[in-house]
């Protein structure tokens, strides 16, 4: 039997559906996949209208690419109820439609072998059941590509470069503490800018008008001015000069006052 059909996608894209075998076998009608069904050979039932009884069959599908515009299909199952069994041996021939280049031509010839209630139908009939079994077969592949178009095969992904490392927080150069007694005076007046600009940067969580006009603590405080010993030490001499020239005063009164 010879047979044409026409699915309205380009002929790349038909190929690849059909080289996918659960694909196909969900377009044809009347097929209920098992379950368990081997994406690469399914498996299942198939419910096949001969004039006006019906045949059920259980049986799996094969899909085998022959070149770019080339597809066979085999099938074989036996009778659900009975004896019977069947088998397929499908060419399908793909071809860009001449009067639309985005659609495609199947070019369906094919032999079927059976035995049981199939081989009692009459030729016609069984001819007549196929050709409608293929025209509902494109019909549904076409539904089906609208709903899920085949996936093109991932390209080879290459190594991305590696990324270039950026500085951080913890990349910054902290300037060295200058508490170092032995450290040039020098050295320690150019650090201290440095290090005041540190601190306001470590001043995490406060406001900006604190962190402006509040001054700097801890190890960035600023250094006490020592206290003058002289000061003190002039205090202390002092007291009892005072005391002693109190005490002269109050002997000189009193002298005076006796000589009157």
């Amino acid at each position: 039997m010879e047979h044409e059909v026409y699915v309205p996608f380009p002929v790349e894209t038909v190929r690849q559906a059909l080289t996918e075998p659960e694909r196909v076998a969900r377009c044809i009608p009347g097929c209920q996949l098992d379950a368990d069904a081997d994406p690469g050979t399914p498996g299942g039932r198939l419910r096949l209208r001969i004039g006006s009884s019906t045949i059920t069959y259980r049986g799996t599908l094969t899909v085998t690419a022959r070149g770019a515009d080339t597809v066979t299909v085999e099938a074989g199952g036996i009778e659900s109820r009975g004896d019977g069994s069947a088998e397929l041996s499908l060419t399908v021939r793909l071809a860009a439609r001449p009067d639309d280049s985005a659609a495609t031509a199947l070019h369906c010839a094919g032999t079927v072998t059976s035995t049981g209630r199939l081989a009692e139908a009459a030729p016609q009939t069984a001819e007549s059941a196929a050709r409608r079994l293929l025209d509902r077969f494109a019909a549904n592949l076409a539904a089906d590509l609208a709903d899920e178009p085949p996936q093109d095969r991932p390209a080879e992904t290459q190594p991305a470069p590696p990324a270039h490392a950026t500085p951080g927080v913890f990349d910054s150069e902290v300037p060295p503490p200058s508490l170092d007694p032995l450290a040039d005076a020098d050295d320690q007046d150019a650090a201290a800018p440095a290090e005041a600009a540190h601190a306001r940067r470590t001043m995490i969580g406060r406001s900006a008008e604190e962190v402006d006009h509040a001054p700097p603590r801890g190890r960035y405080a600023p250094v006490p001015a020592p206290q003058s010993t002289t000061t003190s030490a002039t205090l202390r001499w002092a007291a009892p000069a005072a005391a002693l020239a109190l005490a002269s005063a109050v002997v000189v009164g009193r002298v005076l006052r006796r000589r009157r």
